[in-house]
Formats: structure tokens, C-alpha cells, sequence
């Protein structure tokens, strides 16, 4: 018996393989996005590494986003698993030209030995049994659908700029994502401008939504940058949880209702002005040094087929403007914007020339491309306009 034990302890003794230092850095700084800086539980600060056949998966997680990554290994003798001090080891990993890194993993003591070229290394690990658990949706209400990892890209990318950043509002502070029979919406909105993102190229097999926060958006973004293949997105009434080619991200859920964001876009908007995209937003740019820092007001004067637009700031004595051609259909009118907020909407859209459609200086304005780079793709942006004193 005694000999047998020995055996199978020593079996799970060490925990070996070899990797890529350029890869395995690739894939670590993808994980450590998620760490927070400072984290209730101590074992948070490291990645859980598990090795199974041929797979190493690597997790990081703050209890309410969690990132696993998948490496796939070809020389690997023994699995097993170890919390590894995250900053630790990415450091180490970046400190190397790409070569061979060879891990040996005493699962007992907790130790690891990592072998390069020309040299030895030892960390000091952690039990992987007190690594959180990765959280599982419920199999009764995950609804699966597989997303062009390109149409996700630009549904969070178009959006994630316009989230709110309000304690009391936390719907406001994500991305809200709509999936019917018809199309897949990405809605964003800080209470100041909204951006809507359609694709009616996507389609669901039943209708849902669920309300993505701003830091697994963020990181779903980067991750999606590289995907070159569909991502597999499922979701219950707490979580979501989306399937990539190397990585699989799963968050909590924003809880709330998200606003009835189609009630505030206006319908009848009868004063339209067309101008060159590029030479507005630079219009723009330039202005923004003269207006004033605690407002950031520029004014719009349009009158035939001209745009003024206007910035000052009375307590440096500063001021500037530019005249610009367009086309406008509509009736003469001065309107007030927030510059940064109305810049951020024209850089976020990549048509040559973009309409703006108004109905007087007090309601909403959409702001909307002329031409859009995909079949079935339907940009919607909308800015509130500031009181321009007379």
C-alpha cells in the first residue's frame, strides 16, 4: 500500500511542458487585462494555469470578468494545475527574444521551475483549488448564436465610446445588445449623446438582450480584433459568455432595464445639412482649443449652403471660427454643441461625407454617414444640443 501510495503522489508530482516565450506573453497580456489592481482575494492576483493532454489553459478573473485562454503544446509530459503570481510571470516572459521556455511544475510544493537557454528560474506558486471557479450559465436560458467576429468587432467598437460613467445609472455604463429574428443592435448612451449599431445581415433564433459593461467590452473588443472566425455568444439573466477561437470571456451582466432609447430619437427632422466628413472634424478639432474649458460650446450658424462655426472662451479673450461649404435644406438656425462630444461622434464614423438632421436648436440632432461600408449595416448617432445665449 505504502508503495503504491508513493506512486501515485509522484505521479502527480510535476507538471511539464514547453512553450513559446513570445506566445505565451501574447496570451498573458490578453489575460492580465482582467486583473485589477487591487483585488479582494489575494489568490486574484495570479492565473490559473491547467494543463489537460496538450492544452494549456491559462484564467484570469476579477469574480466579475473572467478570461480563459487556450494554448495548444507539443511537448508536454504530465498535466496538472497551479496559480501562478500573475505580474510575476508576464514580466518574466517579456524579458526574453522568442525561444523555448521549458516549465517544470512541482504541484506538491507548489514550485515552479522555468528553464531558458541559458538559465533557471524558480517562482513560487499557489494551490489552483483556491482559484475562483469559472462561472456557468444556466442551460435552460443560454441562447446561443454564432456573430461574425467582424460584425461584433463593430458593434462594440461604434459604441462603447458613447457608454455613461454614472454610480446611479448603471445601465447607462454598458453596452446594451439587442438580438431579434430580424437584426443584432449595439446601443450606447451616456444621456448626452446615443449611438445605435444595426446589422440586419445577423440574425437571431429568438429574441434577447442583455447589457455588456464597460470593461469586458473593452477587452471582447481587443480579443475580437484578432478573430478571424465567428464568436459563439450565450447568455442567461446574469451572465454572457462568448466563445473565440483561443479565448472564451465570461461576465457579469449589467442588472436593470435598459432606457427605451428608440422614444428619444426623433422622427421629423426636416432641416438636413450634408458636408465633408474629414474637413468638419477637422473644423472641429481646431476650434476646440478656443472654446471654453468648462462648457466645451461651440455654435453651428447655418444659412444657405454654408456652415459658421463658432468658439470662444471670454476668460482668456480667446475666440475662433470657420466657415465651411455644405449642403443644407432647411430653415436658418444657430445651435449649440458640446465640441468633444460632437467630434467623438464624427471620428467614430468613416463615411466620406455625413448629414446631420435637425428639427429646431432645442431637440436632438442625429448625426448619420452618407454611405456605410456594409450591406445591411445601419449607423445611427444622436447628440442634444447646449442653449446658445443671444
Amino acid at each position: 500500500m505504502l508503495i503504491l501510495l508513493i506512486i501515485t503522489l509522484y505521479s502527480q508530482i510535476n507538471m511539464k511542458f514547453v512553450t513559446s516565450s513570445a506566445e505565451l506573453l501574447g496570451h498573458l497580456q490578453s489575460a492580465s487585462k482582467v486583473i485589477n489592481t487591487k483585488n479582494t482575494l489575494p489568490i486574484l492576483d495570479n492565473f490559473l494555469f491547467k494543463l489537460d493532454g496538450n492544452i494549456l489553459e491559462i484564467t484570469a478573473s476579477d469574480l466579475e470578468t473572467t478570461l480563459v485562454t487556450r494554448m495548444v503544446l507539443e511537448n508536454v509530459s504530465e498535466s496538472g494545475a497551479i496559480a501562478i503570481p500573475a505580474r510575476t510571470i508576464t514580466e518574466f516572459a517579456g524579458k526574453f527574444a522568442d525561444q523555448p521556455l521549458t516549465f517544470n511544475v512541482d504541484v506538491a510544493t507548489h514550485t515552479i521551475r522555468i528553464y531558458s537557454e541559458n538559465g533557471e528560474y524558480t517562482i513560487q506558486g499557489y494551490p489552483w483549488d483556491d482559484f475562483p471557479q469559472l462561472p456557468q450559465l444556466k442551460t435552460d436560458m443560454a441562447k446561443p448564436m454564432h456573430v461574425p467576429a467582424g460584425v461584433a468587432l463593430q458593434g462594440v467598437s461604434k459604441t462603447i465610446f458613447a457608454t455613461g460613467d454614472d454610480e446611479l445609472r448603471p445601465v447607462m455604463n454598458g453596452i446594451f445588445v439587442e438580438l431579434t429574428t430580424d437584426s443584432i443592435t449595439f446601443v450606447a448612451s451616456d444621456s448626452h449623446m446615443l449611438v445605435r449599431y444595426r446589422r440586419t445581415d445577423v440574425k437571431a433564433e429568438e429574441n434577447g438582450s442583455f447589457i455588456l459593461s464597460k470593461k469586458p467590452a473593452s477587452l471582447l473588443r481587443t480579443l475580437l480584433a484578432k478573430e478571424q472566425s465567428d464568436v459563439e455568444i450565450s447568455f442567461d439573466d446574469r451572465n454572457a459568455r462568448f466563445r473565440l477561437s483561443d479565448y472564451t470571456l465570461i461576465c457579469r451582466l449589467v442588472e436593470g432595464i435598459y432606457p427605451a432609447y428608440n422614444s428619444v430619437i426623433p422622427t421629423n427632422n426636416p432641416n438636413k445639412m450634408t458636408i465633408d466628413r474629414v474637413e468638419f472634424l477637422s473644423s472641429l478639432r481646431r476650434l476646440q482649443m478656443f472654446a471654453n474649458q468648462a462648457t466645451n460650446l461651440v455654435k453651428m450658424e447655418l444659412k444657405g449652403n454654408q456652415v459658421k462655426i463658432l468658439a470662444q472662451n471670454l476668460d482668456f479673450s480667446s475666440a475662433g471660427d470657420e466657415v465651411l461649404k455644405c449642403q443644407y435644406d432647411g430653415d436658418n438656425m444657430t445651435i449649440g454643441f458640446k465640441v468633444n462630444f460632437l467630434s467623438e461622434l464624427v471620428s467614430n464614423l468613416s463615411s466620406t461625407d455625413i448629414l446631420m438632421e435637425m428639427s429646431d436648436p432645442a431637440r436632438a440632432i442625429l448625426v448619420l454617414p452618407v454611405q456605410t461600408d456594409t450591406e445591411g449595416e445601419d449607423i445611427l448617432m444622436l447628440i442634444m444640443p447646449m442653449t446658445v445665449a443671444e
